[in-house]
């Protein structure tokens, strides 16, 4: 398990992370981001963090036809939290019509390296560490979809929590005794709404099911508001 706040220098997957970061220093290929920023990221580029947390999330210009009245409803695009990038990780932006993906900072400061995927034949086992990132990355998603696919709502609310602990879940000790682990928790806040958002709930009702989940146990209560859950419940990923 890692925290995406943590530091790239302990956590980074990439062998040749620092010569990627002196190459960005000098080309001006690095920004700081605050929190909640807008990170303006563009198709066909490769995005890395190098520090904090990147939000990513998409929206949907849905329309539909009316079958009594042949008019064209626009509907306001609605934004849904799709996932993390943490500190080590690669990213990038694919723009396809209905549908856009945006990158936001979410914790700060957030540090972004950025480059054209051309740029990586200058490092061969770096290309190969990417695409190895990005297919992790992938296998996390099908997961998500499965725990997505629940029928009930608190399946989907606890199926969603537990992948996020399980790959970013710092672990959470007694305040009693700091050698007893309670749990894990995110190292980061993520809103209710942002939660509704992704299980494809209301924020009301992420309220009220986790009010159920820490009744059952099955959530601990933390400081700071964040996600906790108990240590049995998770399978640590290596």
């Amino acid at each position: 398990m890692h925290s995406p706040s943590a530091s790239p220098e302990s956590q980074r997957p990439f062998l040749t992370w620092q010569r990627i970061l002196d190459w960005a220093q000098e080309h001006y290929r690095v920004r700081s981001f605050s929190k909640d920023e807008r990170i303006p990221a563009r198709p066909g580029l490769l995005y890395l963090v190098q520090r904090g947390a990147v939000r990513l999330v998409g929206t949907a210009q849905v329309s539909a036809t009316s079958q009594l009245s042949s008019r064209r409803i626009n509907r306001t695009p609605e934004e849904a939290f799709l996932g993390f990038v943490g500190a080590g990780q690669p990213f990038e932006i694919v723009a396809q019509s209905p549908f856009t993906l945006q990158a936001y900072a979410h914790v700060e400061p957030t540090l972004v390296v950025w480059m054209y995927w051309h740029d990586l034949d200058n490092w061969p086992h770096f290309r190969r560490e990417v695409l190895d990132a990005f297919r992790y990355q992938h296998q996390r998603k099908l997961l998500w979809l499965s725990a997505l696919g629940q029928r009930r709502t608190i399946d989907r609310l606890l199926g969603f929590l537990t992948l996020l602990v399980e790959e970013y879940g710092q672990p959470a000790t007694s305040e009693e005794d700091p050698d007893i682990l309670r749990g894990y928790s995110l190292p980061f806040t993520l809103t209710h709404a942002q939660i509704g958002s992704a299980i494809g709930s209301t924020r009301v009702t992420v309220t009220r099911l986790m009010g159920k989940l820490r009744q059952r146990g099955l959530l601990i209560a933390q400081e700071d508001n964040l996600i906790c859950l108990p240590a049995d419940s998770i399978n640590r990923a290596s």
